[in-house]
């Protein structure tokens, strides 16, 4: 087997190798190449081994670097999955060039977020897990498998008034949601270009979908489908409708749509353990799944990416939370575009 190289291939070469792979998810796939780099303006290095002349191993890599946080090499970064895929040596020769890359480029972390445990001996963190949930053939088995109370509140929002809408037509109204709910959580919200870039590049298998009610929305969300799973990866919700739980009957539009494409697993999103958004994602009866985030840190402290939690950034969700919406939104995605 050769070295890992920067690849040097066609995306169909490399789509195709990367659906053949146990463990892989829809981050591993080529397009995110074009989302990071026109939409986030970050640098993408896209590693390849070979066997003989056919794929053996990929790995996406993208920089993420700021003269505030420090660099970080992720694969990848802002989502919960990527990592190496192929044969045992490629994933290990693989990461091997990814621990070079970033000791020579002076990241402060090398992260390979996979979705299963992988032949490396690199430190691995659980700091966060994903909540799945198996999925019935049909939707009267999936309303049969809730608990009453559950039923009842996925139910609530029909009672309101409240209807669903899914398709590309909706980014704009997931956003006018999806940023005003972060303002109020005091986290700066991720650019509508980026939405537009993803849907753009993954019309099929990248959902948009709203709740409206009296032609407004009120709650939104965004995910990916790849193989027989789907991934809520984003989900947002006006807190002043939240008595017509609207969110629940939107996750329950979702798992619906999902067992009509032929889904087989429903999965949450990554969270933190114990949390009150673990709480509520483990409430529809689903289970842990660790995600195996290999690190490589070079000597330096630095263990994760940065986050609100830590001590030195705690003070920016209290003023965050009190900026005008309008200047949120337009601060935002120059801020979070550099925390992976």
């Amino acid at each position: 087997m050769n070295s890992a190289q920067a690849f040097d291939g066609t995306p169909t070469e490399w789509d195709a190798f990367v659906r053949r792979q146990p463990g892989w998810t829809h981050f591993h796939l080529f397009g995110w190449r074009e989302v990071m780099q026109r939409a986030l303006g970050h640098e993408t290095i896209y590693l390849a081994t070979r066997e003989g002349g056919e794929l053996s191993g990929v790995l996406p890599l993208v920089w993420v670097r700021s003269a505030l946080f420090g660099r970080y090499l992720v694969s990848m970064p802002f989502v919960n999955y990527g990592g190496p895929l192929g044969t045992p040596e490629a994933v290990r020769t693989l990461a091997g060039e990814a621990v070079r890359i970033a000791e020579t480029g002076g990241a402060k972390l090398l992260e390979l977020r996979s979705a299963r445990e992988l032949p490396l001996d690199l430190p691995v963190s659980h700091r966060k897990v994903t909540v799945v949930l198996d999925l019935p053939r049909d939707s009267e088995g999936l309303m049969k498998a809730f608990p009453a109370k559950l039923r009842s509140q996925v139910r609530r929002p029909e009672k309101e008034g409240v209807t669903y809408a899914f398709g590309p037509d909706q980014v704009a109204p997931y956003f006018e949601v999806f940023a005003r709910h972060m303002r109020d959580l005091g986290t700066p919200t991720q650019g509508r270009e980026l939405f537009d870039t993803i849907a753009s590049v993954f019309p099929d298998d990248a959902w948009f979908g709203c709740a409206w009610l009296g032609g407004r929305p009120i709650a939104a969300g965004a995910g990916f489908r790849w193989g027989t799973e789907f991934e809520m990866t984003w989900a947002s919700a006006l807190s002043e409708f939240n008595r017509t739980s609207a969110n629940m009957g939107l996750y329950r539009a979702f798992m619906e749509r999902a067992i009509g494409e032929g889904c087989t697993r429903f999965n949450f999103g990554r969270c933190t353990p114990g949390s009150g958004t673990h709480k509520y994602k483990l409430q529809w009866g689903g289970r842990d799944e660790p995600l195996w985030w290999y690190q490589h840190t070079g000597g330096n402290a630095a263990a994760s990416t940065p986050s609100p939690d830590h001590g030195a950034f705690s003070w920016g969700p209290r003023i965050w939370k009190r900026l005008p919406l309008a200047l949120a939104t337009a601060l935002g995605p120059r801020i979070v575009r550099l925390i992976p």
